[in-house]
């Protein structure tokens, strides 16, 4: 039976939603190719209609798990357009998003297994996290646009390394900490405002 193109673009979306989830929880070499089209409910030879290898799959993934995080970026600066990047940071910071690696940033998860799976998956990230550091850099308000950009260059390297250690160290106080550290200030705040928004909140 030939599948149509409204069949044909739900598969895909299908596959790109489950691999994203299945990726992040367990890495990409911890998953088969097998397993994520069993987990979207569809055969092997369906996902290999719609990806010619695993590293086309995982370039995929990257686009558009970071096309989804830049449209929940720009929403949660549109509902709290007084502090647009504090709301940001509020959420990824949160212990939720330390704990559900599944549900979450791609970048926190899979930037390392990026490196390391060719050049189509690592140009699939860079270009998905421009759209993020532009949003930074948008209301970093430092007065000077190369400032603007070293601001939202360090705040995400600031969001995403807490993330990262948070979920890799065994001491749950430890782990809170390092969300707590970097806290959810705006992001030209220094490390002693952010550290006072953190204990604020």
């Amino acid at each position: 039976m030939r599948v149509t193109k409204a069949q044909a673009a739900k598969n895909r979306e299908a596959i790109l939603e489950t691999a994203s989830k299945l990726f992040r929880e367990r890495g990409v070499d911890g998953v088969g190719v097998a397993e994520v089209a069993r987990e979207a409910g569809l055969t092997h030879g369906c996902l290999y209609g719609q990806f010619e290898s695993k590293d086309a799959l995982v370039a995929a993934v990257c686009a558009h798990s970071l096309a989804r995080s830049a449209e929940r970026w720009e929403q949660r600066c549109a509902e709290a357009p007084a502090e647009p990047t504090a709301a940001i940071a509020a959420h990824y910071l949160s212990p939720s998003h330390r704990d559900q690696a599944g549900e979450g940033c791609l970048l926190a998860a899979l930037a390392s297994d990026v490196a390391r799976h060719g050049d189509a998956a690592r140009q699939a990230l860079t270009e998905g996290l421009r759209p993020l550091l532009a949003i930074l850099e948008r209301y970093a308000n430092t007065g000077h646009p190369d400032s603007d950009r070293r601001a939202a260059l360090a705040r995400m390297a600031e969001l995403v390394g807490a993330v990262v250690l948070a979920r890799a160290v065994d001491d749950p106080a430890l782990s809170d900490a390092f969300l707590a550290a970097v806290g959810p200030g705006p992001v030209t705040a220094g490390r002693s405002a952010r550290r006072k928004s953190a204990s604020s909140n």
